[in-house]
């Protein structure tokens, strides 16, 4: 007894006509959501760096906190940071040393040092 299954039918290759769909919408959508724009950069001296200048004049710590800042260990606001420091260097180029106390999120700490740039302070270096 021998079973007839008709005739083979040639297999039909995979349509690529949907994942090319596919791909150019993926590829439509993140063009459209992507930012096109430079992000904001603020230069920073190392400790140590070969081009910085020896540190002189009174100390100039800033302590960044999750709630506050202190200048040289004195609780101080951060609308009259700049007027303090102004009052402790001698020029805009003067050392100013800022470090973040652990809790200090890096928004803070880069809105700090954003405000004492635009107070015209240049020579800000950042410790651990």
């Amino acid at each position: 007894m021998s079973f007839g299954f008709g005739i083979p039918r040639p297999r039909r290759r995979p349509s690529l006509t949907p994942m090319i769909d596919v791909v150019f919408l993926l590829l439509v959508f993140f063009m459209l959501v992507a930012r096109f724009g430079q992000d904001g950069a603020l230069a920073l001296s190392l400790p140590g760096a070969a081009d910085s200048t020896a540190y002189s004049g009174p100390p100039r710590l800033v302590d960044i906190g999750p709630d506050g800042l202190r200048l040289n260990g004195i609780a101080v606001g951060a609308e009259a940071l700049a007027d303090e420091l102004t009052a402790l260097t001698e020029a805009p180029t003067d050392t100013i040393v800022l470090r973040a106390v652990e809790g200090a999120s890096l928004q803070r700490l880069v809105t700090v040092m954003q405000a004492l740039r635009d107070a015209g302070f240049t020579a800000l270096v950042l410790v651990e």
